[in-house]
């Protein structure tokens, strides 16, 4: 029996299933796993593997960057197993907000969606303001275009991104309309991009010298004078050590930073209310685009560091930068356009994630309710999707693009922890629950999940985690001032466990 005056309030699975059957709250089940893994390699695949190799490489990790990737992905993989069991189990929207309602209760579930409703309304917003660099530069060097300087944003000394503006709201649209077209959309955008990915492996092969791998794992040294303060890793500040580049420890800074490029195989579970069989396409979904994006990591970065030095690596365009080093500009001018090409997508799977939490919080009442109503055609949460579709937009045409990654990653590896512990707690909770995946050697995996995040975030800087914890007591001041009251669960009178 579940106290229905207290914030930690669960709501059982077969009530949130039940949610998903109301007509006016009701989503279009429309995807595959197929859909489904073209969505998780279509956001995982950005920025982070076109960008984040040469700085880690350069100042982390040398060509021992390729095992950075590997121990990002190790803890992706552990939290990933988390997340089938939970997406297979609950084939509801919003992810971990969705999953911490059923298990730990309904202030942590509202924390979660209120740190994911943060994490993905950045992630568009950069991404949407790297995207507008990205065509500028392609205008002007291929086309000899100039876009007006006020119209280019704070990055370029203007106003307003039109381009940013442009492309969330162009993306809103298609959202509304529905997921299977974005599938469809995404679809051909992954194929490009994962055909520029596979070029720089394949064409970056023929140009490889085996000196650039020596020493494979640099020698450590001490990080440069100036990291310390706010800036300095949180573990760092607690324990007093000296951080190193280089070395064994270098390879776990260097993962800390490129988990960046990890980051939104966990928007696949916020589909999976979308999902036509979510008992056995969420888990190849989740575990399939996390897999090849791994090995597509590792390959890139073996290559990569084998065409060009690391120390003289480019930290903002590393991949076109090793091809321009052995004279192949055509190669190179084919990955910047690849990236470009590739931004819209996870610009566009960021931004319905974001709106699936929303969308799922409105529909328990700790949001207006209104929010959660379904467009009557396309059953797609059109309000919610046009709501933060605008805000986002005016945000990317006034934002500097600025280094948000961190901020990004706390976000993620705090939903990761909330996730493991949640499978700990239900099954303890509910072993009656049928599982079509369930995730081995429980609770040894979530522990070592839930240990493996938070290794990586005490690894992020100490002012990273104070703007962390002022959006959470934010969030915590509106769930008792607003979601607390209006709750549907703490407003049906009855035992939390319907």
């Amino acid at each position: 029996m579940s106290n229905l005056n207290s914030p930690f309030r669960t709501k059982t699975v077969e009530q949130s299933i039940r949610d998903t059957e109301e007509p006016e709250h009701a989503l279009r089940k429309s995807l595959s796993a197929w859909d489904l893994t073209v969505f998780g390699v279509g956001v995982i695949i950005g920025t982070g593997i076109f960008v984040l190799t040469g700085i880690a490489a350069r100042n982390n990790a040398g060509p021992a960057t390729a095992l950075a990737f590997v121990a990002a992905g190790v803890v992706c993989a552990l939290a990933a197993l988390c997340y089938a069991e939970f997406a297979s189990t609950v084939p509801v929207a919003g992810s971990a907000y969705t999953f911490s309602y059923a298990s730990i209760g309904e202030l942590p579930a509202w924390i979660i969606g209120w740190d994911l409703v943060l994490e993905f309304a950045l992630g568009t917003a950069v991404v949407a303001v790297g995207w507008s660099g990205y065509v500028r530069h392609l205008m002007e060097t291929n086309l000899g275009w100039t876009m007006p300087t006020s119209l280019s944003g704070p990055d370029a000394g203007g106003h307003f991104d039109l381009l940013a503006f442009l492309l969330v709201l162009v993306l809103t649209a298609i959202l509304v309309v529905g997921t299977k077209l974005s599938a469809r959309i995404t679809a051909v955008v992954v194929a490009i991009k994962v055909t520029v990915v596979l070029l720089v492996i394949i064409a970056g092969l023929f140009f490889i010298k085996a000196d650039n791998y020596s020493p494979f794992i640099p020698p450590a040294q001490p990080q440069a004078e100036g990291v310390s303060g706010w800036h300095a890793p949180l573990v760092q500040v607690m324990f007093g050590y000296e951080p190193t580049n280089f070395g064994v420890m270098g390879i776990f800074t260097a993962a800390s930073l490129v988990f960046f490029a990890f980051i939104g195989f966990d928007v696949v579970a916020t589909a999976a209310e979308e999902t036509k069989n979510p008992q056995r396409d969420m888990p190849r979904g989740i575990l399939g685009s996390l897999l090849i994006c791994t090995v597509l990591y590792v390959a890139v970065t073996l290559v990569v560091t084998g065409m060009q030095k690391y120390t003289e690596m480019s930290p903002t365009a590393p991949l076109a930068e090793a091809f321009k080093s052995v004279n192949q500009p055509f190669f190179s001018g084919a990955i910047s356009l690849g990236a470009s090409v590739g931004l819209i997508t996870v610009c566009m799977i960021l931004l319905l994630g974001q709106t699936r939490v929303f969308f799922a919080m409105s529909r328990d009442g700790l949001l207006p309710r209104v929010f959660s109503v379904t467009h009557p055609k396309y059953r797609t949460p059109y309000r919610a999707t046009m709501l933060l579709g605008g805000i986002i937009a005016i945000v990317a045409g006034f934002t500097s693009l600025e280094s948000l990654a961190e901020l990004v990653n706390i976000g993620t590896l705090f939903a990761f922890v909330v996730v493991a512990l949640g499978v700990i707690i239900l099954r303890r909770t509910r072993p009656d629950l049928h599982r079509s995946f369930r995730t081995p050697w429980v609770p040894f995996v979530p522990i070592l999940s839930i240990a493996a995040s938070f290794w990586l975030m005490l690894n992020l800087p100490t002012e990273t985690w104070l703007r962390f914890g002022v959006w959470m007591v934010i969030g915590v001041v509106v769930y008792f001032l607003y979601g607390r009251s209006h709750s549907r669960l703490g407003r049906a009178g009855q035992d939390a466990r319907f």
